[in-house]
């Protein structure tokens, strides 16, 4: 598929200054349903809110968890859900990609440029503006973070924008953002509470992740082994995934939840949260809560928390002990 629409679309735009231009009606497309990519186009939303706070922008993607994410997005106007298994949906399916035809926008954004569908999206929408995601070479020596996949987009939009006029003042690319409340920050520290029953602070651990980026549980084990000892004065506790299994067997205090706001509230009072790229990695970092990535096999540059006080670790050229100093140097804990 990608290699069939790798070459489908060039970015166009009509108008060659501002005054042209009023964008009122946005389509961000990403179309997917992992957690983790989800939480990854928030910045692009914060992105879009900040250049054209006016604006109404519509979301087309893949499964249920988008709304939840978007919850408090102010200019978040529709969420247009594709099914997460088309064939066992094909009406809902198809009349999702037919909604495209019957919205007018004003600018259209394939939110990641290797998407063959988000791509396909872009071409079958009606708009003035459209960003089919090409990378601006000049760009990659500019920006050592360039390829972040959360960034990447919004380097190269940036681009295509001030061709005709339009600039973000502000360089900074924004967090992973998942805008929790007061209530929600609250109940979560209530929930923590409930848990440690104690002040001091705490430590929290996710060690499932799909496929190869799974650690074992023996080095889960060794891993919490050298962390209990160099942190004696912090609680350490677990987030369970949704299948409520841990590679440490329970045998830590742990937390369970299917609610990611509540995941998040609850995240959002820890001091540090640890665990391998996978989607709750990306649901920490967007709490605020400072994240310790751990890769062996997907690449950092691209997908590493960058929130403050968060980074990633390549645990092939580190043993536990010395990811144990990192963290400790790192966080000053």
């Amino acid at each position: 598929m990608k290699s069939l629409t790798k070459n489908i679309g060039k970015s166009q735009q009509k108008g060659q200054s501002n005054k042209d231009i009023n964008i009122k009606r946005v389509l961000i497309s990403r179309p997917n349903h992992r957690l983790g990519n989800l939480l990854l186009l928030t910045p692009l939303v914060q992105e879009i809110e900040n250049i054209f706070p006016n604006s109404k922008i519509d979301l087309f993607v893949k499964g249920g968890v988008t709304p939840a994410i978007y919850k408090n997005y102010k200019n978040i106007d529709k969420i247009i859900q594709l099914p997460k298994r088309p064939f066992s949906n094909i009406l809902k399916y198809i009349k999702g990609w037919f909604s495209l035809r019957w919205n007018n926008y004003d600018l259209v954004i394939n939110a990641t440029q290797g998407s063959s569908s988000g791509r396909l999206s872009v071409l079958f929408t009606k708009s003035d503006y459209k960003f089919f995601g090409e990378d601006v070479v000049a760009l990659e020596s500019e920006y050592d973070d360039y390829h972040h996949i959360a960034k990447n987009t919004i380097y190269n939009l940036r681009s295509y924008l001030s061709d005709f006029g339009i600039k973000n003042e502000n360089k900074d690319i924004p967090f992973l953002d998942l805008k929790l409340d007061q209530n929600e920050i609250e109940n979560g520290k209530q929930k923590l509470s409930e848990l440690v029953k104690n002040e001091k602070k705490t430590i929290c651990l996710f060690t499932n992740a799909t496929g190869d980026k799974c650690y074992s549980e023996s080095w889960w084990n060794d891993f919490y082994e050298k962390l209990e000892a160099t942190f004696p004065d912090y609680n350490i506790i677990e987030l369970l995934p949704v299948e409520n299994i841990s590679k440490l067997n329970f045998k830590i205090p742990t937390f369970y939840s299917k609610d990611i706001r509540k995941m998040g509230g609850f995240l959002a009072n820890t001091a540090v949260f640890i665990a391998a790229d996978n989607g709750v990695m990306h649901l920490a970092s967007a709490s605020g809560t400072p994240t310790v990535g751990l890769f062996s096999i997907t690449d950092e540059k691209i997908y590493k928390p960058y929130n403050r006080n968060s980074f990633s670790i390549n645990t092939n050229n580190f043993d536990n002990n010395k990811v144990i100093e990192l963290i400790k140097t790192s966080l000053s804990l």
